[in-house]
């Protein structure tokens, strides 16, 4: 019964800043964010590890977004500036349990829980 739930979206104008929160009922996971635009396929945003030690980016966001997360909190966090109506999408967490503290993957298929998405829109 494992929920994870992203919370913080929105619509802003291109520019603008948001943060992507997603609350988990677990800990000691790898997490991952992905979005979907429409007509599009699901695709890598970013990663992070379980320690936080370790990220990694899509080509498309890297340099405007940020993944973090507080363990304490069990919660991953998807800081966006330099919003541009390309990034219109729903944004999707993800989580993969029992990894190692530094293990990261951008694969979608490793990923064990999802959340329910939360749209975005950014207008021009």
């Amino acid at each position: 019964q494992v929920q994870l739930v992203e919370s913080g979206g929105g619509l802003v104008q291109a520019g603008a800043s948001l943060r992507l929160s997603c609350a988990a009922s677990l800990s000691n996971y790898a997490m991952g964010w992905f979005r979907q635009a429409p007509g599009k396929e699901r695709e890598f945003v970013a990663a992070i590890s379980w320690s936080g030690d370790t990220t990694y980016y899509a080509d498309s966001v890297r340099g405007r977004f940020t993944i973090s997360r507080d363990n304490a909190k069990n919660t991953g966090y998807l800081q966006m500036s330099g919003l541009k109506p390309e990034d219109t999408a729903v944004y999707y967490c993800a989580a993969r349990p029992g990894t190692a503290r530094d293990y990261i993957t951008l694969y979608e298929y490793l990923y064990r829980y999802w959340g329910q998405g939360t749209q975005v829109t950014v207008s021009s």
